[in-house]
């Protein structure tokens, strides 16, 4: 009985919501345009498409729970059907009522990401492709139009207007790149905030309520994945090369353990045959996954056997063997399963396109930029090697994605002056028919890093629309996540990409050069930060975010202490690091740990590196 009565009231309520629409609605004319609400009160309902996928019930319930938080007025949610024609209305998803405002709309050309935010009268339209592109248009309208700002899985900014006026909106949109993952902590680790974030790639982990998102059957360097040599090796050494003979096809006897650097032999036609068999049984026990990666293991030890150096001669590449075996995979695959698609890398020493083979049309490659200087970008003359692989893969791929990077794999918790060419290196690939990014990031370190949180924010904005102003990105984040302080800490933004760009080094993934951190640059850095600090003293938790950025300074200043020092005293400049080194080392691990500091790199936990920065031979200032 009390269940039948809460039903019975819910639907009393509901009825008599809507028969107060009509007086409710006349709030609008008190404005030129219509409010979706009036001193915390609103006459919208959201109408919900009656044939709602969760992604787009679930959009429903952050497009309500945020306006509330915004405005005070509670916005009720109701099945479309359920809604009168008449009544002021947002309409979340693309139901029947959507499609009948929106006459010849291309839905299926949305793709399953793009979206639509259009009004039509007193109607509020937000809706997109299938899965998540209604999802992502309640985020594009919260963020554009509401003012909502998500800086990371636990700090946000929402406003607070009892009034709120609903803006004349007109736009269709659909992403350039339509698989967008990068690994940093918070993204990887958070699937809400990688969905406010727009990131669907494989790392995330969207439930079906977060509209899914893409998944790569062994993700990359899936050789040894396929065909483990633990498995294998025993009873077939030829299908590995032997770093020990050149590379040449093992020889190795049964008693011998497998190698742990090794490549296959990509023209023995046995292990293309055992591995396309073992490739099927993945995607039939996966079926909807729709792409299986086919890739080099992560080294260069290639295969020299005769047939394979032959055919690597004739296509002027490594990459020919490689492609070579990985479309004879693709064809296998297509036999049973003629969507799937077959991802490769083009990666190292297989970067280079070939000179006659072609990926098939279910081929996927994705190319590698590793080798680039980071400081400039990749269609800058010191990556011309970069962009003319790029062009030759994207003259002969079907399809083209890139792993681009945007850390230092020797040292997370270093500057890392590369946050101006985020942005021009997107816009590149985007205009080069690239359509997936993967940007490696910090992804090892728990978000204590380089201005970690700042590239998280600039590069997902940047993967859903890589034309957005990047200075006007980073200013906003800037503002909002750190108040005061801002000026202060892009200055020193400023200096360190500056003093890079002088210095004529090369920035690499593998970072070890840091000679252009001179004492002068130190110190103004120093400065910088100082006048960052004073500047949110008096509110702790601004305070605590600049306190974290500063810790790859304070790292500098610890591991080159010694350099630091000689190198002021040549010049004749005042030394303005720690006065007690060893007590600085303390203060700095105690510090990075207060953080949730995991890794300093992908190998190597903080605890490790701390344990090897206590024991360093710091002299002591006079």
């Amino acid at each position: 009985m009390m269940m039948a009565y809460g039903l019975f009231a819910e639907q009393m309520h509901i009825r008599l919501f809507l028969a107060l629409v009509p007086a409710l609605a006349t709030m609008h004319f008190a404005h030129a345009a219509p409010a979706l609400a009036l001193d915390g009160h609103t006459s919208y309902v959201i109408a919900v498409a009656s044939d709602a996928i969760p992604a787009e019930t679930k959009a429903a319930h952050e497009l309500a729970e945020y306006l509330s938080q915004i405005t005070g007025a509670k916005f009720a949610i109701l099945p479309e059907a359920d809604v009168p024609a008449t009544t002021p209305q947002i309409l979340v998803g693309a139901g029947a009522r959507v499609r009948t405002l929106l006459p010849g709309r291309d839905w299926a050309g949305l793709g399953m990401d793009g979206i639509v935010l259009k009004t039509v009268g007193s109607k509020l339209i937000l809706a997109g492709g299938r899965p998540r592109g209604t999802l992502y248009a309640v985020y594009q309208f919260l963020e554009e139009h509401a003012g909502v700002r998500w800086w990371t899985p636990a700090e946000s900014s929402v406003p607070h207007t009892p009034t709120l006026l609903m803006p004349a909106l007109d736009v269709t949109y659909v992403p350039f790149f339509k698989y967008r993952e990068h690994y940093t902590t918070s993204v990887q680790r958070d699937p809400v905030f990688a969905t406010r974030r727009r990131e669907n790639g494989h790392s995330q982990v969207q439930v079906e309520e977060l509209g899914g998102h893409y998944s790569i059957l062994g993700f990359v360097h899936t050789f040894d994945q396929l065909l483990p040599p633990a498995k294998y090796f025993k009873d077939h050494p030829e299908w590995y090369s032997d770093i020990n003979n050149g590379g040449k096809p093992s020889t190795a006897q049964s008693n011998q353990p497998p190698p742990q650097t090794s490549q296959l032999c990509l023209t023995n036609e046995a292990a293309r045959r055992e591995l396309t068999r073992v490739a099927l049984e993945w995607i039939r026990k996966n079926p909807d996954a729709g792409m299986i990666s086919i890739s080099q293991n992560d080294n260069t030890n290639r295969c020299t056997a005769d047939a394979d150096l032959a055919l690597e001669a004739r296509e002027g590449s490594p990459s020919g063997p490689l492609l070579h075996f990985v479309n004879a995979v693709a064809e296998d695959i297509e036999k049973e399963f003629p969507n799937f698609l077959v991802e490769t890398l083009a990666y190292r020493h297989t970067r280079k396109p070939p000179r006659l083979e072609r990926p098939r049309r279910n081929v996927l490659v994705r190319v590698c930029s590793i080798e680039a200087d980071f400081s400039r970008p990749l269609d800058n003359e010191t990556n011309r090697d970069f962009a003319a692989d790029l062009n030759g893969w994207k003259a002969i791929s079907p399809r083209l994605f890139v792993w681009d990077y945007m850390t230092n794999f020797r040292n997370e918790i270093w500057p890392h002056p590369n946050l101006r060419v985020l942005s021009p290196n997107l816009r590149y690939f985007a205009a080069n028919n690239v359509t997936g990014v993967l940007e490696q990031g910090d992804a090892s370190s728990n978000g204590v890093g380089d201005f970690v949180q700042l590239r998280a924010w600039l590069v997902s904005h940047l993967m859903w629309n890589p034309q957005q102003d990047e200075k006007q990105l980073i200013g906003e984040f800037l503002r909002g996540y750190y108040g005061a302080a801002a000026p202060h800490l892009q200055a020193y933004l400023d200096l360190i990409n500056d003093a890079f760009l002088r210095s004529g080094l090369r920035l690499s993934t593998f970072q070890a050069d840091h000679s252009y951190l001179t004492p002068e640059v130190m110190n103004q850095a120093t400065r910088h930060f100082r006048d960052a600090e004073q500047a949110v003293a008096g509110d702790p938790v601004l305070a605590r975010r600049v306190r974290r950025e500063r810790l790859p300074l304070d790292h500098v200043w610890l591991v080159r202490y010694e350099t630091s020092l000689r190198a002021a005293q040549a010049a004749g400049v005042p030394f303005e690091g720690p006065l007690d080194a060893v007590a600085a080392v303390w203060e700095f691990v105690r510090t990075a740990e207060e953080f949730g500091v995991e890794n300093h790199r992908e190998d190597e936990t903080f605890a490790s590196y701390a344990s090897q920065l206590r024991q360093l031979n710091l002299p002591a200032l006079p």
